[in-house]
């Protein structure tokens, strides 16, 4: 029988107690309590045994009890379920309205798409609404902080899981940098100035990261202590901001067109043909990319079955059609040649003669921009605990202070990862950047929702496997051929065979393979259509993206693996083990084997699943 430490998974320390929630009362333990680190020849044993701990991690699939139950146990103290559907509409409009529609509509209309920006938003917004489909079946089922993290980790694994996870937070620290930046820039015109005058220029740095902005730090830092302070407090001050921003957008709207020349909108169309348009869409798709940070809210939600739903998918329906609307509006006011890239919306009244409606623009952009940011801080401090709760980041970061119920330690860190980034990075180079990682985690999630409709531990047969396998191979080598094919090919006899292949593969699926598994509250639609045009349309989005984006994206890549084969790895192993060994105690059933660094092989517990 083995002796199951008193330390907990996410606690403060080896004594058993639970973490006050101090951001300084933290010692080594706190970051390193596996016995994987406890000495050098501990941590050497650990590394000669990479490949068997990989192979686990591989294989090994949570549950939806680990997950709903035991991950959120490590944090000691909970989460307080206070939000509604209402509160959930609010954040939703929150986290998506904010620098894309303000500033990436100027961006993409002058370099890619002219007029036809508001059919590529339409068609980003398509795209971001499956993906919305996917995220709400999960988080109805599995209401934790984790998100997309914890949704690809019971479906696809912990290996895919990390990799999800490091490009959710890289998704997060850029997206909270370019709303800082975008802040910055909408404020110095609030206040009569250039966008960049706010921002300090520094020669001796590289093009795209010498505009050193102030701004971009503070702004972070007093709206993270808000988050950090209480969630309700948090919704009620983003729902205020955020029905005073759709007040503000409805003057927009019925003031710009007052000024609208229609041959403005008609002339040169789409300048730079479907390939421009489809290129804004790519971008611009970061203009949606707020709605997963509802998701991560799940764990707070009074009634996750019905609120979820109404909340994502009532916020993206309005935030669609107000995308649409500001971006035909801004293209009738003015020729899509002189729209300023920085603050579009702004100079284009001051150029039409409504100096007045400038600064209620910038008052707008403002506002949305903190209730983005808000947002973004409270999603990316949840994904980063539930995170710290699997082991593969330290579980110091999994803390739930006791009275506030929200995770400070995470709020903190996140927040100073955003300041950092904001504080040098050009907005450009941010937005192709975090397009990439974004559609990466979404096409995770549409497949992982086909692997929890289709497959089932113990209950889905041989032959169902093995052909849902080979259909769910051929919906996505399609989808990334036609992907290829738009990327290098201005011709369309490619097409035929690409997408023929994927739509006969969807048919196949739906046709001759049994559905294993039916969702408890709510469920998508159409299934196995909708997750499948969702996997295809985000294949083919970053298609569109330029080469130099998906080589930074590989070196982020690589770097996460680095980490992982030498940190998350051994961490996360040791932790399930742990949890395994303390099943197994309770249980009543005796560890036979012995683990990895003190001399025992572990036998997992019967709720872990393998694909």
């Amino acid at each position: 029988m083995v002796e199951v430490s008193s330390n907990e998974a996410g606690g403060g320390g080896g004594d058993g107690k639970r973490s006050s929630g101090c951001f300084c009362s933290c010692k080594k333990e706190d970051f390193f309590p596996e016995e994987s680190f406890q000495s050098w020849g501990n941590y050497m044993k650990a590394l000669g045994e990479t490949k068997m701990r990989l192979r686990n991690r591989l294989t090994t699939r949570s549950s939806e009890d680990e997950e709903v139950n035991a991950m959120t146990e490590r944090s000691h103290n909970q989460m307080k379920k206070t939000l509604t559907w209402f509160d959930l509409i609010w954040f939703g409009f929150g986290a998506v309205f904010g620098a894309g529609i303000y500033v990436l509509t100027g961006l993409e209309a002058r370099r890619d798409a002219g007029p036809a920006i508001v059919i590529s938003f339409l068609i980003s917004g398509f795209s971001a609404m499956l993906c919305v489909f996917c995220y709400t079946e999960f988080a109805c089922e599995i209401p934790v902080a984790g998100g997309s993290f914890a949704f690809i980790r019971v479906e696809l694994g912990d290996f895919l899981a990390f990799i999800a996870a490091g490009n959710i937070l890289f998704e997060y620290i850029v997206g909270g940098a370019s709303v800082a930046r975008t802040w910055t820039s909408y404020c110095a015109t609030l206040l009569n100035y250039k966008p960049d005058d706010f921002r300090i220029h520094v020669t001796a740095l590289p093009e795209n990261y010498n505009h050193l902005d102030p701004l971009a730090v503070v702004i972070p830092i007093l709206i993270a202590t808000v988050a950090c302070l209480s969630t309700k407090g948090s919704s009620r001050f983003n729902s205020t901001a955020a029905m005073i921003n759709v007040a503000v957008i409805f003057l927009i709207i019925i003031a710009g067109l007052t000024k609208a020349n229609p041959e403005n909108f008609t002339t040169n169309f789409a300048p730079n043909g479907p390939r421009g348009v489809f290129t804004a869409s790519a971008v611009l798709f970061f203009s949606y990319i707020g709605f997963d940070a509802v998701s991560t809210m799940a764990e707070e939600t009074k009634n996750p079955g019905k609120d979820i739903p109404i909340g994502l998918l009532g916020s993206m329906s309005f935030i669609i059609c107000v995308y649409c609307a500001l971006s035909v509006t801004l293209c009738l006011m003015q020729s899509y040649t002189v729209i300023d890239v920085s603050a579009p919306y702004s100079l284009a009244f001051e150029a039409v003669g409504m100096k007045w409606v400038k600064i209620l623009v910038a008052i707008g952009a403002v506002i949305g921009m903190t209730t983005n940011l808000l947002a973004s801080l409270i999603g990316q401090a949840r994904y980063f605990t539930h995170i710290g709760r699997t082991h593969m980041a330290p579980p110091w970061l999994a803390a739930i202070h006791k009275k506030t119920g929200t995770p400070i330690h995470a709020t903190i860190v996140m927040t100073l990862a955003n300041c950092i980034v904001g504080f040098f990075t050009d907005l450009g180079i941010l937005s192709n950047l975090l397009s990439i990682a974004t559609l990466f985690i979404f096409t995770l999630v549409a497949i992982s929702l086909l692997v929890r409709r289709y497959y089932v531990q113990g209950e889905t047969s041989d032959s169902d496997r093995n052909k849902f396998i080979g259909f769910l191979l051929l919906i996505i080598l399609s989808s990334i051929a036609t992907s290829v094919y738009w990327a290098v090919s201005d011709g369309w006899i490619g097409y035929i065979p690409t997408v023929l292949i994927w739509f006969l593969s969807t048919l196949g699926l739906k046709l001759m393979v049994k559905q294993a598994r039916n969702p408890k509250l709510w469920g998508v639609p159409l299934v196995p259509w909708l997750p499948a045009v969702s996997i295809a349309m985000n294949m083919f989005l970053l298609g569109s993206l330029d080469a130099a984006s998906f080589i930074r994206f590989g070196v982020w890549t690589g770097i996460l693996l680095l980490y992982y084969f030498f940190v998350g790895l051994h961490a996360s192993y040791d932790s399930a083990m742990e949890e395994a060994d303390r099943g197994n105690v309770e249980a009543g059933h005796p560890v036979t084997a012995v683990s990895s660094s003190n001399g025992l092989v572990h036998e997992l517990p019967d709720c872990v699943m393998y694909i």
